[in-house]
């Protein structure tokens, strides 16, 4: 989708994402980053913080809904789009399922954990209350060279 009279489009809002990726990577994070939009304005960015956390649950994703969700006042986020480089995992998938977000728009496949359609797909599970659009592969080379070339460094370690 390209940006029309002053919209930001997918690609800069992925960017966004790029960005917060890298700052994990620096501190030894998967780097994976997140953002989390509301008409066409960033409210928050966030990066994988598992390992300097020790908390499973510190992805990227989780940590954009819940301070969007903190900043906001409120946990339903209908009205957001959440940008990832990674696809999510089941955890993420699913509490974005919960979050009751509009839109999510990742980078890569996760063909170890993807849960949008790599090795589940949560979204299009018909018994849940809600779905989300999808839009996948936004910058999706970037993203995939990023987790690439973080991991070939630690497997030379």
């Amino acid at each position: 989708m390209k940006a029309t009279s002053g919209q930001k489009s997918d690609e800069y809002f992925m960017r966004m994402a790029l960005a917060e990726a890298e700052k994990a990577a620096a501190i030894g994070e998967t780097p994976v980053g997140a953002v989390l939009v509301i008409n066409h304005e960033c409210v928050v960015t966030a990066h994988n913080m598992r390992e300097t956390w020790q908390d499973p649950a510190a992805h990227a994703e989780l940590l954009v809904v819940r301070e969007a969700s903190a900043r906001l006042g409120r946990w339903r986020l209908h009205d957001a789009t959440v940008y990832v480089t990674l696809e999510p995992c089941l955890m993420c998938a699913g509490a974005l399922v919960l979050a009751r977000v509009d839109r999510l728009v990742y980078g890569c496949r996760d063909p170890k954990a993807g849960a949008l359609g790599s090795v589940y797909d949560v979204v299009r599970d018909g018994r849940l209350n809600h779905n989300y659009r999808i839009t996948p592969g936004v910058l999706e080379a970037e993203c995939r060279l990023m987790l690439q070339g973080f991991f070939e460094k630690l497997r030379q370690k």
